[in-house]
């Protein structure tokens, strides 16, 4: 990533503007598109935008710090993940979707079935 992009930010944004890319003629042919990853809404605006102003609707999956802490380090047995950085980066997050109007799916207290289920939900306009 570094070697090719200068950055790991970089990188997110080259790849996020290539899928948006790819997925625009997906959309066009009247498909709905699930397009699940974790990057920067900028980089989804500047994707959508290049790709001639393809709709699209991101929605935030979050949990609660405390949540993502037992996640990390018991479920993914990545403990390590668990720490100053990656808490103030979901809170970066958090902020951008608030500042930006972007759905927050709050997962702290559901099932990974019962998220499936509201995504989809939304995915089909309900």
């Amino acid at each position: 990533m570094i070697d090719e992009y200068g950055s790991g930010e970089a990188w997110q944004r080259a790849k996020t503007m290539e899928w948006m890319m790819q997925l625009t003629e997906v959309v066009r042919q009247g498909r709905t598109v699930l397009f699940e990853g974790q990057t920067r809404l900028s980089f989804l605006a500047e994707g959508a935008a290049a790709a001639g102003g393809v709709g699209y609707a991101p929605i935030l999956a979050d949990c609660d710090d405390q949540t993502r802490i037992l996640r990390l380090s018991v479920n993914r047995g990545q403990p390590e993940l668990a720490d100053a950085n990656m808490m103030n980066w979901a809170q970066w997050l958090r902020r951008d979707a608030f500042d930006r109007g972007c759905e927050v799916l709050d997962t702290s207290a559901l099932s990974l079935e019962e998220c499936a289920v509201q995504v989809v939900n939304r995915l089909r306009g309900k």
